[in-house]
């Protein structure tokens, strides 16, 4: 369920990774989806770490959506490289880059979960 502030505390999450430079362990593109679904709910939800991206954002129990029917505050997947983003809107995600966020069209995504 969203948390009934979800709009606020997610725009305050795309502020801070605005300019966050990407890590690979302390802030990627999971670190990254995670925090923005408990931005969303409230509630950091279980994950495996698993061989790929699609399959660990399968573990967390989010059901699957076409990405053109994800809304804003869902999680995205794009290949090429892997990596998994915050949809903005209908028509673009947000995914970290070296120096902050890249936003891109959610065409470019193979995957989305719907945030509850």
């Amino acid at each position: 369920m969203r948390h009934p502030d979800w709009v606020a505390r997610l725009a305050a999450l795309l502020r801070e990774a605005e300019t966050r430079a990407f890590h690979p362990r302390e802030w990627n593109c999971a670190i990254f989806a995670l925090a923005a679904v408990e931005a969303v709910t409230g509630e950091r939800p279980a994950i495996r770490v698993l061989p790929d991206l699609a399959a660990s954002a399968d573990s967390t129990g989010l059901p699957r959506v076409a990405p053109l029917l994800a809304g804003m505050g869902d999680v995205a997947l794009a290949p090429d490289p892997d990596r998994l983003g915050v949809v903005l809107d209908a028509g673009r995600v947000a995914f970290l880059a070296p120096r902050g966020l890249l936003r891109a069209p959610v065409t470019l995504c193979t995957h989305a979960w719907r945030i509850a």
